[in-house]
């Protein structure tokens, strides 16, 4: 029993990981959605609003910084990796009632990526869009800046997989998790708040976990 014991925790990441991959496969071929059900061993559900999602190679992956600022720039993830990076712990909790304990995220402030672009005064809110070719969110500008927000090249301590959001994902720990957007690409400083995809559809633009959408989950932080 002892050795039977052992052997379950010895195998349990690689059957975790195994799940994973199998579930994240499967996600990004399932136009249904109905994948997004299913938890996996990692209690994440897999959900993307596309049919499919190209894939980004490390050496093709770039990530642009534009709208109201004074220097437009261009990130690959090289240079993503050469900035600061910032390490936050917090539970995920999704609007559709899941939570995730205590999760790691690794990654940039945006906070960072906003004073190098040298935001002008007239602007009030980010803006981000996605490779996947569907998904876009929003933040104000002070919620942008929090310290814990994050455009994040590690989750749970390994890099952002490709049904998690990869290579580089948005990470905004007190809100719902449909905030942080996945498969980033853009992020555009704006003079307003546009809603993003869920937004539109009717969920809380400013979706604080515990304090928007008629629900009552704890706060994340």
């Amino acid at each position: 029993m002892l050795g039977l014991g052992a052997g379950a925790l010895v195998a349990a990441p690689y059957v975790q990981r195994g799940t994973e991959a199998l579930l994240g496969a499967a996600s990004d071929k399932d136009p249904t959605g109905l994948t997004g059900l299913l938890p996996n061993g990692g209690g994440f559900r897999y959900y993307s609003v596309a049919s499919s999602v190209p894939r980004r190679a490390e050496g093709d992956y770039r990530l642009t910084v534009d709208g109201l600022v004074e220097r437009p720039a261009t990130y690959g993830l090289d240079a993503l990796r050469a900035l600061p990076q910032t390490r936050v712990v917090r539970d995920v909790q999704c609007v559709t009632g899941w939570r995730v304990p205590a999760t790691a995220f690794s990654g940039v402030r945006l906070s960072l990526l906003l004073d190098a672009a040298g935001v002008r005064p007239e602007a009030r809110a980010i803006r981000f869009t996605c490779f996947d070719g569907a998904y876009s969110e929003s933040l104000t500008l002070p919620q942008a800046r929090r310290d814990d927000v994050l455009v994040c090249l590690r989750m749970r301590d390994e890099p952002v997989s490709h049904a998690h959001g990869g290579p580089v994902r948005l990470y905004v720990a007190p809100m719902y998790f449909y905030k942080s957007a996945k498969w980033i690409s853009g992020i555009t400083v704006t003079s307003g708040v546009r809603p993003g995809y869920w937004e539109e559809r009717g969920y809380d633009v400013d979706a604080w976990v515990g304090r928007s959408n008629g629900r009552g989950d704890a706060p994340t932080v």
